[in-house]
């Protein structure tokens, strides 16, 4: 049965990604796109809340969650292999001062696995990082259309992670991301005579090719205190980078001409792109396998992302930030009798300043999102369903609003490969 509701999963959502880009947002114009990966489904379900690690759910977000406990179910003896794709569905409601459009786009989110060997873990997957795709069109005075603006693309990133687990409470861990990927742009500019527009505009087409490695750090701490409550402490540190950004510049004149731009004279050839460092912390409390309740706060050096190749007029990074509040219930994780009460039920919010600053405004985000674990299969394998509703930007400055829906779905899936034979 999990055999076949992967395969559906996998086909049902290769078909969409073949026709459709990542993202619709019109902000995803700056820097290398939108930030496409905010966690697995079960932690955007719970306002984006990564601070909780257990044995059978795959956390991308920290790695010194590869090395989990063993479960009791078990016999102490260990814990599963780990399994988790997913992908969701974005529905946006763009308003300006000008009118409103509606947009979607069906995505692949992330695949994943996590593998226990003993007092480590081990960890692998691919992930879409950020995603570029917009239309934009920029108009004179007389309400004549001047340039249009298009991009697609973004940044994918592969990763292997080390976990290890230094006492039953503590567990630290490591990840080495291999990024990659490209941004497309093309701006096409329109000339008038007399008002009418010239038959050919001159057509501007960038891109930029980028790659480079990655690390981040994680730290996680879990100790029971009056006997029935567990208190949990999550930390992770992913330091400054820099990718290699590969560019070229194609002008197509009005007549049909196609010029290559001499970027190595200007020495924009190949430049460096800054990442942003990124420092995330937490702590909640709860009883386990019945519920937990936490907070998170991120910040992020967004203020040192650069890349001479990408600048926008009008436009600053700022240091950007998030906090994030949620948790889960579980009413009888056990029971055999009613399904309804092993299911996982998820809530959380979150506020984001995204580090964007376009004409003095800083492009902030609110969201809240629930969400359900349903039990499929054995080994506590589970189908994971999330619900995302909120806004991001403003109409200030003749901006954007987006007001966006998110359906997010993934399964994560439990195997033991490693069994102890005993012998009566």
């Amino acid at each position: 049965m999990i055999k076949k509701l992967v395969v559906v999963f996998i086909a049902s959502f290769a078909l969409q990604l073949h026709a459709q880009q990542g993202t619709v947002s019109p902000y995803s114009f700056f820097g290398i796109g939108s930030l496409k990966f905010k966690g697995t489904v079960e932690n955007r379900s719970m306002g984006g809340l990564s601070i909780y690690t257990d044995s059978i759910h795959v956390n991308l977000r920290n790695p010194a969650s590869y090395a989990t406990p063993n479960l009791k179910s078990f016999k102490e003896e260990s814990r599963p292999v780990k399994f988790a794709l997913a992908g969701s569905q974005q529905s946006l409601n763009l308003q300006s001062d000008s009118g409103s459009d509606r947009s979607s786009a069906t995505t692949f989110d992330y695949l994943a696995m996590s593998i226990p060997m003993g007092k480590f873990g081990f960890g692998f997957g691919l992930l879409p990082y950020t995603s570029v795709g917009y239309k934009i069109q920029s108009k004179d005075e007389e309400g004549n259309i001047t340039n249009k603006y298009t991009g697609e693309g973004g940044l994918n990133r592969t990763y292997l992670g080390l976990g290890y687990a230094v006492t039953p409470k503590l567990s630290v861990g490591v990840d080495l991301s291999y990024n990659f990927g490209n941004v497309r742009n093309n701006v096409q500019e329109y000339f008038f005579d007399e008002g009418d527009y010239i038959q050919y505009p001159t057509l501007e087409r960038n891109r930029s090719n980028l790659s480079g490695f990655t690390v981040n750090f994680g730290v996680t701490y879990k100790t029971m205190i009056k006997e029935k409550f567990e208190l949990v402490t999550s930390l992770t540190y992913a330091p400054e980078g820099s990718l290699t950004s590969k560019n070229t510049r194609t002008i197509l004149t009005g007549d049909g001409t196609s010029l290559e731009a001499d970027l190595e004279s200007q020495g924009l050839d190949e430049t460096d792109l800054t990442m942003p460092s990124r420092l995330s912390f937490g702590a909640g409390i709860g009883q386990p396998r019945r519920w937990f309740v936490g907070a998170e706060y991120t910040t992020q050096n967004i203020s040192a992302f650069s890349n001479p190749f990408m600048d926008s007029n009008n436009t600053n990074f700022v240091d950007g930030s998030n906090f994030s509040f949620g948790g889960f219930f579980i009413p009888e994780y056990d029971s055999f009798s009613k399904y309804w009460k092993r299911i996982t039920y998820r809530a959380g919010m979150h506020f984001e300043h995204t580090g964007l600053k376009i004409s003095d405004e800083d492009i902030k985000e609110f969201g809240i999102s629930f969400g359900a674990g349903f039990p499929v299969g054995g080994v506590f394998s589970n189908a994971n369903l999330g619900l995302e509703f909120g806004k991001r930007g403003t109409t200030n400055q003749n901006l954007v609003q987006e007001n966006f829906a998110n359906i997010l779905i993934s399964l994560s899936l439990n195997d033991r490969w490693f069994q102890k034979l005993k012998y009566n």
